[in-house]
C-alpha cells in the first residue's frame, strides 16, 4: 500500500509539471496560438478515457495487470518529459497525447493492484491512502514548476520531470515485489468483460456513479466563477490571485479528507460514505449557483467541494474493490475510469454551454441536481 502511494504522490508531482507549465510552453516558446492547447488537451483527454477502458481489459489478468502498471508509469513519465525537447506544437500534441494515453491505461491496473495488495477489511483506508498521495502531488507539482522555472528555464525544468516519474515506477516495482500475487494461476484472454460488470448491485452502483460524474465539472469553473464574482472592484489579477488560493483550499481539502474518509468505509459502507461526499459536493456547488462577492462564503464553497471530492474519490474505489469478483476486478475498474473520464468531459462541455448562453448559476445549478439524484440513486440502493 506505501508503495503504490508513494508512486501517485511521485507520479503527479511528476507530470503536474509540465502540466503546469505546457500552456506557457506552448504559446510563448513555441508561438502557438491559444487554440492549440485546448486541441491538445481535449485530444489527449478522450484518449485517457478510451485507455482507461482498454486497461480494464488488461488488468483482470493478475500477470498482465502488474506489467501494465509499471509500463503505463514508465511511459508516463518519459513522454511527459520529452515535451520540453520539441521545436513544433504538434510535437507536443503527440508526446502530451502520448502520455495521457499512458496514464489511462495504468489506472485500473494500479486499482486492482491496490485490491491485492490488502484485506477487503482495508479497502477504505487503503484507496483514502492513495488518493491523499495522489491530492498531495497535485499540490507539490506545481510548486515544484515554479521552483524548477525560477533555476533551470521552462524546457529544462519539464525535462526534469522524469526524475520524479522514474522515482514512481521504482516505488510501484517495489509495491509488486512486496504484493503477493493471487492464487488464480490460469492466464487470462484479453477481454472487457462489461456484462458481468453491469450486472446486480456493481451495475446499479456504477450508473450512480454515471450520474455524479454528469455533474462534476471541471474545477476550473469554480475558479472562474470566483474571479467573476471578486472581479467587481477589484483588478482581473488580484481577484483570480484570491481565486487561486481558494483553489489550493480545495486540493488541500480533498488531501485531508481522504484518509479518514477510508476509515469511514471500513467501518460502514463505502456506499453511504459515498453517498455522503456526493451530497456534501452537491450542496457546495448550489453554494456556487447563488453565493456572491464574499470571500468567507467562497472559501466555504471549496472547502465543501473539496470535502466531497475527497470521500467520493475514495468511496468510488472502495465501494467497486468491494463488490467486484477477482476475474473481473480489472474491467470492473476500467468501466469506473472510463464513466469518470467520460463523465467529466460530458459535464464540462454542459457546464460552459449553460455558462455562456445562460448563467453562471444555472452552469452550477445543472450539476447539483445531477449530483442529489446521484446521492438518492444511492440511498435507495439495498445491501
Amino acid at each position: 500500500m506505501r508503495g503504490i502511494g508513494a508512486a501517485s504522490l511521485l507520479s503527479d508531482a511528476g507530470h503536474e509539471v509540465p502540466t503546469s507549465l505546457l500552456p506557457t510552453f506552448l504559446t510563448s516558446t513555441l508561438g502557438a496560438p491559444a487554440s492549440a492547447l485546448g486541441l491538445i488537451e481535449g485530444i489527449s483527454d478522450g484518449l485517457s478515457g478510451v485507455a482507461k477502458l482498454a486497461g480494464g481489459a488488461l488488468a483482470d489478468d493478475p500477470r498482465r495487470r502488474r506489467a501494465t502498471a509499471v509500463g503505463g508509469y514508465a511511459t508516463t513519465a518519459v513522454l511527459s518529459a520529452l515535451i520540453g525537447a520539441v521545436s513544433a506544437a504538434w510535437q507536443a500534441g503527440l508526446l502530451r497525447a502520448g502520455a495521457w494515453a499512458s496514464r489511462g491505461l495504468r489506472v485500473p491496473s494500479r486499482n486492482a493492484l491496490l485490491a491485492d495488495a490488502v484485506p477487503a477489511t482495508a479497502y477504505g483506508r487503503a484507496y483514502g491512502f492513495e488518493r491523499a498521495m495522489d491530492n498531495l502531488g497535485a499540490i507539490l507539482g506545481p510548486l515544484l514548476a515554479l521552483t524548477l522555472v525560477g533555476l533551470v528555464g521552462v524546457r529544462t525544468a519539464i525535462l526534469l520531470s522524469v526524475v520524479p516519474g522514474l522515482l514512481a515506477v521504482a516505488a510501484i516495482v517495489y509495491a509488486i515485489r512486496h504484493t503477493a500475487l493471487p492464487k488464480r494461476a490460469e492466464r487470462q484472454p484479453i477481454r472487457l468483460r462489461i456484462r458481468p460488470v453491469m450486472r446486480g448491485e456493481l451495475g446499479r452502483l456504477l450508473g450512480a456513479i454515471a450520474l455524479f460524474e454528469l455533474g462534476n465539472i471541471a474545477a476550473t469553473f469554480l475558479i472562474l466563477r470566483a474571479t467573476d464574482l471578486l472581479e467587481p472592484g477589484r483588478t482581473t489579477d488580484s481577484a483570480a490571485q484570491i481565486a487561486i488560493g481558494l483553489y489550493a483550499l480545495y486540493n488541500v481539502a480533498a488531501t485531508l479528507t481522504s484518509v479518514p474518509a477510508g476509515q469511514l468505509a471500513d467501518r460502514a459502507t463505502p456506499r453511504l460514505v459515498l453517498a455522503g461526499g456526493v451530497a456534501i459536493f452537491a450542496v457546495a456547488y448550489l453554494g456556487f449557483a447563488v453565493t456572491g462577492a464574499s470571500i468567507v462564503l467562497l472559501a466555504a464553497a471549496f472547502v465543501a467541494a473539496g470535502v466531497g471530492i475527497g470521500a467520493v474519490e475514495t468511496a468510488e474505489h472502495s465501494a467497486v474493490a468491494t463488490l467486484a469478483g477477482e476475474n473481473v476486478r480489472g474491467s470492473s475498474f476500467g468501466a469506473l475510469a472510463a464513466i469518470q473520464s467520460f463523465g467529466n468531459v460530458a459535464a464540462s462541455g454542459i457546464a460552459g454551454l449553460l455558462y455562456t448562453t445562460v448563467s453562471p448559476a444555472a452552469a452550477f445549478l445543472f450539476p447539483a441536481a445531477a449530483m442529489s439524484l446521484a446521492a438518492l440513486s444511492l440511498i435507495a440502493m439495498r445491501r
